[in-house]
């Protein structure tokens, strides 16, 4: 199992407080002997502070000692590719053996902030995701050891992203639609469909992926995982309290209502929904793992043997109640520890 880590930040936090959370999470994934913890890239939302991959990295590979850890993603059209392929080699080079870059096609923000992030440097918004596959391209060259050619004027120039690179960071591609999937399997590349953000098309978009997957240096057969939402508690109906604020946020993110920050638990339970909102709150709870540890334990492993994989990533959601230190997230900790047993 592994771990997916948007940074949430709670009505009670600053950005600060919801770092220093982030950090204690990933040390107790690392304790458990989870396998990876990867970050987010989201743009200008009230309620979430992974907005920069490569320094959340940074901090949480070295706040632990043998955890993998990476991006879930990089949003790849927001960057340069040479920035991308220079903020990883000197990742890896930091911590050998532990970073992964993900990578995602996704803008992960609003169009008036896509635009704020190209300008000026990444050129325009569907220029650069129409680009995705050359940009993909680009990353795996520069981060080699031996680099990549650029032609200029008639002279071939050597491009590297560090000057002596011993390691490459894992490469993967992440999707909630099939156009990852495909180019992952055209490029050999490993695969990760959202499914914790998307909740349907999984099962369809892995199927694609295994049938369409070419062999290539970096990999000899498909690889993929699962992402879950997940909140695991002593009891269900704790669980079902403490999945609430998450449910609220999705919400409304779906349905086009203002964000905020994240709710805490108190604050949740006083929310009164409209009849057709409720009915989308329960389909989307109905693809979580929400529950006791035997319940989610047992509804992991069975989601991870419907759709063939050998990992399951979650994404720990629950929310906090009122008086919790600003500084720690111990709901979403049990969740880990509640599931590892």
């Amino acid at each position: 199992m592994s771990v997916l880590d948007l940074v949430p930040v709670r009505s009670d936090q600053s950005s600060g407080d919801a770092l220093a959370a982030t950090v204690r999470l990933a040390r107790t994934a690392d304790e458990l002997g989870f396998r990876r913890y990867w970050l987010a890239e989201h743009h200008n939302m009230p309620a979430v502070a992974a907005t920069n991959p490569p320094v959340l990295i940074a901090m949480v590979a070295g706040a632990t000692r043998q955890i993998r850890v990476g991006s879930g993603g990089v949003m790849l059209p927001n960057h340069a590719p040479l920035v991308v392929a220079e903020q990883f080699a000197l990742l890896e080079a930091a911590h050998p053996g532990r970073i992964d870059l993900g990578i995602g096609r996704a803008p992960g923000t609003d169009p008036v902030t896509g635009w704020a992030l190209r300008h000026g440097a990444g050129g325009v918004a569907d220029d650069a995701v129409n680009r995705f596959p050359e940009y993909v391209d680009n990353v795996l060259a520069m981060m080699d050891a031996g680099g990549a050619a650029l032609s200029v004027a008639g002279r071939t120039h050597a491009l590297r992203a560090t000057p002596r690179a011993e390691g490459v960071a894992d490469v993967w591609l992440l999707g909630s639609s099939d156009y990852s999937a495909r180019l992952a399997a055209e490029k050999g590349l490993p695969y990760v469909f959202a499914h914790h953000f998307s909740g349907s098309g999984t099962a369809e978009a892995l199927e694609l992926y295994r049938t369409h997957f070419r062999p290539s240096p970096e990999l000899a057969a498909p690889r993929t995982f699962l992402t879950l939402n997940v909140v695991v508690a002593p009891t269900q109906e704790e669980a079902d309290r403490l999945a609430l604020p998450q449910l609220l946020s999705m919400l409304a993110l779906r349905t086009g209502q203002p964000l905020s920050e994240q709710r805490l638990v108190e604050e949740a339970e006083l929310v009164e929904l409209p009849e057709p909102h409720r009915d989308l709150l329960d389909a989307m709870r109905s693809r979580w793992v929400i529950g006791d540890p035997e319940t989610a334990r047992k509804a992991v492993a069975g989601l991870a043997a419907e759709h063939g994989v050998d990992e399951v990533m979650v994404h720990p959601v629950a929310g906090a109640l009122a008086g919790t230190d600003r500084r720690t997230s111990p709901a979403r900790e049990q969740t880990l520890r509640l599931l590892a047993g």
